[in-house]
């Protein structure tokens, strides 16, 4: 096990929490096992972890009701007189 510091593990963090194929088994083994012994380094995962959560769930698109979708394509299929 090499050690390889909170600064290089900080760096690729965000490739390591998505599991991002650009970093090597072996770069990707030495931030699991500092991020293993470091406190600090696990609070700045449980914050990129969050943070990531609330944007995936604040991005996920919602379905309208289907009685609004009809109300909308309706109006939309109405001839409009033009004046």
């Amino acid at each position: 096990m090499t050690d390889c510091g909170c600064e290089k593990a900080r760096r690729d963090l965000e490739a390591y929490l998505r599991g991002a194929i650009e970093l090597c088994h072996t770069r990707h083994t030495d931030i699991a096992e500092h991020i293993d012994g470091c406190p600090s380094c696990q609070d700045e995962v449980l914050v990129e972890r969050t943070l990531t959560d609330a944007i995936q769930r604040s991005c996920r698109e919602e379905v309208a009701p289907e009685t609004l979708r009809d109300e909308v394509l309706a109006k939309l299929r109405t001839p409009h007189s033009v004046s």
